[in-house]
């Protein structure tokens, strides 16, 4: 069996334990055709909406740099990597100003929050951009590194997560809260992303914490839900129920044998790529698209617009792509094709920075 990326990424790191379908509509499975914080001393927040949500008077209390940082959920505490640019560790402001964004990115089963570092590299893009990042640690044990309780579904294991596994929507809906108020972030910036494992936990975010995560991007394994336990080519519609409507970015390469880009009967995957795509599209109210333009020789953007509150929705699907993040550094070789046609986190700062919550 092909191993999958997920457990590659434990070359990166040694591992680190932490503290104690749509209704009425019918989709196309195999192609993409028609629209289907508060501040340091609780500080008062000014404004809202699209101008930005911050604190009044917020001193940041994070310094420069990548650290490990204590957020506390449930009675226990977790320490998460978190990596701050200078520009925001250095600002104490009175609102309004530059806005401060914080990225959630989750890594993929069997690895942890050092591994999807080094895969994603946004280290590097946060100095540039001026934007806190986060990797924290799943909690359920797997192949030497961590998975995350994506709510409903096994994990790559084959098993459901065990009776009293950490809460992974509360625990990272705390951890941006948390962080935010100790990064000064503006609330309406706080996005999430992941790759495989990690991309199936920030799609329950979406579905589950729309009010909270601005917008989310997906690598490797984007969805609306779990698949329906009596048809797994659909989704289960009571399953994905967002507040309001959610951007979402995806890319996927269609030569992936983990999360297979033309879905499979695990309860774990299930309905295609497609399908989760158009499944956002219309959960967004999306009216136009979708429109394709061809970004590169192996890679093809298909694109939904005119959707609810700006809600876009993006899919990059990469032509012979592997189970592989696109432009990572990392080595990814025994997962397929890496593409460097593209840079998949430059890609989605890119569509963040273009959707704060509205």
């Amino acid at each position: 069996m092909k191993k999958t990326t997920e457990r590659a990424t434990r070359r990166l790191t040694a591992r680190r334990r932490v503290g104690a379908g749509i209704g009425g509509l019918v989709l196309a499975a195999t192609s993409l055709t028609g629209v289907v914080g508060t501040g340091t001393g609780g500080a008062a927040v000014v404004g809202h909406g699209h101008g930005g949500s911050v604190p009044a008077r917020c001193t940041p209390s994070l310094a420069a740099g990548t650290q490990e940082v204590p957020v506390r959920y449930d009675g226990a505490t977790y320490q998460v990597r978190v990596h701050v640019p200078a520009a925001a560790a250095s600002r104490g402001h009175r609102a309004p100003a530059s806005p401060t964004g914080l990225v959630l990115d989750l890594h993929g089963s069997g690895a942890d929050g050092a591994a999807q570092a080094g895969i994603s590299g946004f280290d590097a893009l946060s100095d540039a951009k001026g934007f806190v990042v986060a990797e924290p640690t799943a909690a359920i044990a797997l192949n030497g590194g961590f998975a995350w309780n994506v709510p409903g579904v096994p994990t790559t294991a084959g098993q459901l997560p065990p009776a009293g596994a950490r809460d992974d929507v509360a625990f990272l809906s705390a951890v941006a809260s948390q962080l935010g108020g100790k990064a000064c972030v503006d609330r309406d910036r706080v996005y999430a992303t992941g790759y495989s494992g990690g991309a199936r936990m920030a799609s329950a975010l979406a579905c589950e914490r729309a009010d909270q995560f601005a917008a989310v991007g997906t690598v490797a394994g984007l969805r609306a839900g779990r698949p329906s336990p009596i048809d797994t080519s659909v989704p289960d519609v009571a399953d994905c129920r967002p507040s309001r409507p959610v951007p979402v970015i995806e890319f996927h390469g269609d030569a992936d044998y983990t999360n297979p880009y033309q879905g499979s009967t695990d309860l774990r995957w299930g309905y295609t790529v497609p399908v989760a795509v158009q499944t956002w599209a219309r959960l967004d109210g999306c009216r136009v698209g979708p429109s394709s333009t061809v970004v590169s020789e192996h890679v093809t953007r298909f694109a939904y617009s005119r959707c609810d509150g700006g809600a876009d929705v993006e899919l990059y699907r990469v032509s012979g792509g592997g189970h592989t993040w696109p432009g990572t550094s990392a080595d990814q070789s025994e997962n397929g094709i890496v593409t460097h046609e593209i840079s998949a986190s430059a890609l989605l700062w890119e569509f963040f920075a273009a959707h704060p919550r509205r």
